[in-house]
């Protein structure tokens, strides 16, 4: 069991889609009046007769066209609105409908009790066939919205688990820099100045600011970005290769091209945690 309010309706995207759903919704008429006659339409004997029943088509089509051109200015639709519509299209289609036999057909006079009749045929043909119309709509859309849960949830579940990704802030005079954890580099310190380096969209870039390389490891420290010499703080995790012994180390990051110290005071703390983040 299904419910038809949660979900919004489909509607057409552009003008050609509007236009061959028209084409398709006259035919449809055309198709029912050909093939079970109905209204004493079987009775209805001329030899162009099947001609004649031709213009319905072309009138449902124009008032499903124009109908739906309307609808095509609004953003949200549902399928109160598309009920709403059908029965607007159904009336215009009636209006025509009526003029056309009257006029062309009939030949009769104008009045608002035959009207009456027209419009109790155009309901009498156009409710089944609005029928089918709205639920393989709304079936299609169901099954949209399913495929799409299914699609979306796992994607979102994804999305939550990136958004615990850790984000680094760094804050110097008016300026604020912000880089994820996994995308942080190493930063180096000139002076006053410190360079950041950090990946974005898997580019190298590097960033420098007015500040000390304390006030950047205030900051940015975490379980894997260490300082590990007087003038450079380093990603453990971004390591690739470690070359020397204990006298001097020097850790070596694929992005960058040059070779980060290892301060003799930090290689107690820095090669044993490198060490075992590689293990």
């Amino acid at each position: 069991m299904f419910s038809l309010v949660p979900y919004s309706y489909p509607k057409s995207k552009s003008v050609k889609e509007i236009l061959i759903s028209s084409m398709a919704a006259g035919i449809l008429v055309y198709l029912f009046l050909i093939i079970f006659q109905p209204f004493g339409t079987e009775n209805y004997h001329h030899p162009y007769k099947y001609f004649i029943l031709f213009p319905y088509t072309l009138i449902f089509g124009a008032a499903f066209f124009i109908s739906s051109l309307f609808v095509f200015r609004f953003k949200d639709w549902n399928i109160g609105s598309e009920l709403l519509k059908i029965f607007v299209i159904l009336v215009l289609g009636s209006i025509f409908s009526y003029l056309y036999n009257t006029l062309f057909i009939s030949h009769v006079e104008l009045s608002l009790e035959n009207y009456g009749y027209m419009l109790l045929y155009s309901l009498a043909v156009g409710i089944p066939i609005s029928t089918i119309y709205i639920l393989s709509r709304y079936i299609y859309l169901k099954n949209i919205h399913e495929n799409i849960a299914r699609d979306i949830v796992p994607q979102l579940i994804g999305n939550i688990e990136n958004s615990k990704e850790k984000i680094l802030t760094i804050t110097s005079n008016n300026i604020e820099l912000a880089i994820a954890e996994e995308d942080f580099l190493c930063a180096q310190s000139m002076e006053n100045y410190c360079t950041l380096y950090f990946l974005e969209n898997n580019t190298i870039k590097k960033n420098l600011l007015r500040i000390s390389l304390s006030n950047v490891l205030s900051q940015v420290e975490t379980d894997s970005i260490k300082k590990c010499h007087r003038s450079f703080i380093v990603n453990l995790k971004k390591v690739k290769n470690l070359k020397g012994n204990a006298q001097g180390y020097k850790l070596i990051l694929p992005e960058i091209d040059f070779e980060i110290p290892v301060s003799r005071s930090f290689i107690s703390d820095i090669i044993p945690q490198l060490q075992q983040s590689k293990s």
